[in-house]
């Protein structure tokens, strides 16, 4: 009697079935409009249950973007983190940290069917840590310039060639920044937004290593970043530029995420912003020493710690990131791109791009986009990182506005910020 009991719970235990939670939010990683948020989620779920018999995956809808750090603190508070979730770059670190993110590196390594370097390098480097593997990249964006055609040709330029350099730059901005009314007020502009990342980045260095334990601001690539960048702001005479002059046509450059192009050269958007000038998006112009280099986010999917169906997780996991099937619905659904290397520089991505086009507008290369994200550069990770960030564009700032000199800035604020990381 007792033994049949114990094999009829047996059988229960083993008929009842699985459910592995998913965590989401909705919207788009990259603040722009999304009305798909649930589509590609919903199209693998349906595939991963179909392949997977007894198993169901679940997740809560309604979560929004700006709420889902707070849900997905109070889940590992209460130890109900998801199997599988997406990861937000700011939190990355501080999960790994506690410990809740699963080492990825021992369940690749049994898997031979996964190919580490079928993705960008530089977007699973993204959700590395200390030289583990904790989240692989679902989608990933590059930041890339945005370039007003129309005002460029109405001042008898053309549109840069990728492998443009500051000098470029500086040339077509020095002749096109203009007081074009003859009000006594410079009303047209060469940039908006061209920050001192972006200049030191395209300049072949970084601000800090990857664990914020090194501080380059005195750098030499550093220091010539910022006279250039300040040289660049002097043209300006002044007149601190703005959204507005931008959205007006009076702007010719401005660094613009891959995300943003892809939703405002689409309709309906397309008609409701920048629709008064022709614009396209290029490579960021390199600096002296180095090449048109640009930042690089991706919103990362891991899997629990504490999962108790690890090897299921890995499956669901492998399904969002690495199908290509799924992963060319990026391109269909969502404003990012894949971070399979495949994908993303098909044939069919650069159809997908063009669908929503005006067939009289050039489409982003995908050869072009494959480049940018292949050699993109990744922001370190470190819990003061944002912060210290602020506290430097503040400096850079006054630099700019000519309050404060270019190398004894950057050295206070190298020591301050070296002070700070160390706390």
């Amino acid at each position: 009697m007792i033994f049949s009991c114990v094999m009829g719970y047996l059988v229960y235990l083993s008929q009842k079935p699985i459910v592995l939670e998913f965590g989401m939010f909705v919207g788009s990683n990259w603040d722009v409009a999304n009305a798909n948020s649930y589509v590609i989620i919903d199209k693998v779920i349906e595939q991963f249950e179909k392949e997977h018999p007894g198993v169901t995956v679940h997740y809560t809808s309604g979560i929004r973007k700006s709420d889902y750090s707070e849900w997905f603190a109070q889940k590992v508070l209460k130890g109900e983190m998801p199997d599988v979730a997406m990861i937000l770059s700011d939190d990355f670190d501080q999960l790994v940290s506690l410990g809740v993110l699963q080492n990825l590196d021992e369940l690749s390594k049994k898997d031979r069917s996964f190919e580490p370097s079928k993705f960008y390098q530089s977007a699973l480097k993204i959700g590395s840590y200390e030289g583990g593997q904790y989240a692989l990249p679902y989608e990933i964006v590059p930041m890339l310039m945005f370039v007003n055609k129309s005002l460029l040709n109405d001042e008898g330029f053309m549109v840069p060639e990728e492998n443009w350099t500051w000098d470029d730059l500086y040339e077509i901005c020095s002749k096109i920044t203009k007081d074009t009314d003859n009000d006594g007020r410079i009303d047209q502009f060469g940039t908006y937004n061209y920050g001192w990342s972006e200049a030191v980045y395209a300049n072949g260095e970084k601000l800090f290593n990857e664990d914020g334990s090194e501080v380059y601001f005195t750098d030499k690539k550093v220091i010539d970043s910022i006279k250039f960048l300040k040289k660049l702001t002097e043209l300006n005479k002044g007149v601190k530029v703005t959204q507005n002059d931008f959205d007006a046509g009076n702007v010719a450059f401005m660094p613009l995420s891959f995300a943003e192009y892809r939703t405002y050269k689409a309709y309906p958007y397309k008609i409701k912003k920048y629709s008064t000038f022709k614009w396209d998006c290029i490579t960021m112009p390199s600096g002296e020493s180095g090449d048109n280099l640009s930042e690089v986010s991706a919103l990362l999917m891991g899997i629990s710690s504490h999962s108790k169906h690890k090897k299921l997780a890995w499956e669901l996991l492998k399904m969002f990131t690495y199908n290509e099937a799924f992963q060319m619905d990026i391109f269909r659904y969502s404003q990012g791109a894949s971070a399979l290397k495949a994908v993303t520089n098909s044939k069919e991505a650069e159809q997908i791009l063009s669908e929503d086009t005006d067939d009289r507008e050039r489409v982003i290369d995908t050869r072009l986009l494959h480049n940018v994200i292949e050699n993109g550069v990744i922001t370190p990770k470190f819990p003061q990182y944002r912060q210290i960030m602020a506290l430097a564009g503040g400096e850079v700032d006054k630099i700019l506005s000519d309050e404060k000199d270019v190398e004894s800035t950057l050295k206070i604020t190298q020591r301050t910020v070296e002070s700070l990381i160390q706390k």
